[in-house]
């Protein structure tokens, strides 16, 4: 519940800042958090995952677009949803040209935290 609480603390913030905000990884564990958060449309703009399978679709529940993970440096998100935090070392430094050019992840767990 905390998870959720500060989750949609900080994202209803940013939101309110006028930045945008993406997710990466369309696995089902974050899936499910989308779901139990209530992420959906009107927080999170797309997510994208690396599986071509994945892309073109829509994630479950929350119906949001998932595109190549190469979107994110095309269309700069402020800020990305990392639900895949189980891999956050190595997604971090795949997408260090999207973090070079500003862009931030938020790791929500164990603890809500900015990248």
């Amino acid at each position: 519940m905390k998870v959720k609480e500060d989750l949609r603390g900080l994202l209803s913030e940013l939101n309110r800042q006028g930045k945008s905000i993406a997710a990466y990884g369309a696995s089902a564990k974050g899936s499910t958090l989308l779901n139990f958060a209530g992420l959906g449309k009107e927080w999170i703009g797309f997510v994208a995952d690396r599986s071509t399978v994945k892309q073109g679709r829509l994630s479950p529940g929350a119906h949001l677009p998932i595109v190549p993970p190469e979107e994110l440096l095309k269309r700069r998100p402020d800020y990305t949803l990392l639900l895949t935090w189980n891999f956050a070392e190595e997604i971090l430094e795949q997408q260090q040209p999207y973090r070079a050019a500003g862009g931030k992840f938020i790791i929500p767990i164990p603890k809500v935290t900015v990248v």
